[in-house]
């Protein structure tokens, strides 16, 4: 792959998972985008074309819903720990994990990919799960999200969610455990990260955003 290396144990989960053990999985995507897109055929290209409006030209919504999945969140990135590392976050709520591995090999998905390959520099796409209960979160400007290879605790509310990481299909070889995401008016503070460690914060400013209600199913 282009911009990120497969887990394959995972991808092998993910794969063989048998219908009782399988169900309802976020995955949550941190993009960093190529500043120029690289279509691996010249006839697709198109001069200007940005690695962020090719991902525009990816958006596979259509084929989202036919597969009963749902886009949980997509938002900018406004600040974060180590200053231009993210461009974008988003999360898609899919139905099983058999659907997102099926997905990968159907027509119609295949033919956006070739957007999502030429504007991507690289990616983290890991699938997540809710730690316990969630109420609902209204919707407010933007999000914050804090990455750890570490649990690190706390409790879900009216203004944030925890989720455990179940694993990472693609990415730089880390492993992560806990993905806390925060709400709020305003942006704030953030801690000054090192690149390539065991954390990451990031904050979006929130474009879509049905996370809040989703994890409670409402």
């Amino acid at each position: 792959m282009r911009f990120g290396t497969i887990d394959m144990n995972y991808a092998a989960d993910l794969t063989t998972r048998s219908p009782e053990n399988d169900g309802p999985i976020y995955m949550v995507n941190f993009m960093k985008y190529k500043a120029v897109a690289q279509y691996r055929n010249p006839a697709d290209a198109k001069d200007g074309l940005t690695g962020k409006d090719a991902d525009d030209k990816y958006a596979p919504v259509d084929v989202l819903e036919r597969i009963g999945a749902h886009v949980a969140f997509h938002g900018t990135v406004v600040d974060q720990g180590c200053a231009g590392e993210w461009d974008r976050m988003g999360i898609v709520k899919y139905p099983t994990r058999r659907s997102f591995i099926d997905m990968q090999n159907r027509p119609d998905f295949q033919k956006k990919y070739v957007h999502k390959e030429a504007g991507m520099d690289y990616t983290i796409v890991m699938g997540v799960l809710p730690i316990g209960e969630h109420t609902v979160i209204p919707r407010r400007g933007f999000v914050t999200f804090r990455l750890t290879a570490e649990p690190h605790g706390g409790e879900s509310s009216d203004r944030g969610a925890r989720l455990a990481v179940e694993g990472t299909i693609v990415g730089d070889g880390r492993v992560w455990s806990d993905l806390t995401m925060t709400w709020s008016d305003e942006v704030p503070s953030v801690p000054v990260l090192e690149r390539g460690g065991s954390e990451i914060v990031v904050v979006a400013q929130a474009e879509i955003d049905r996370m809040g209600t989703l994890l409670t199913g409402q």
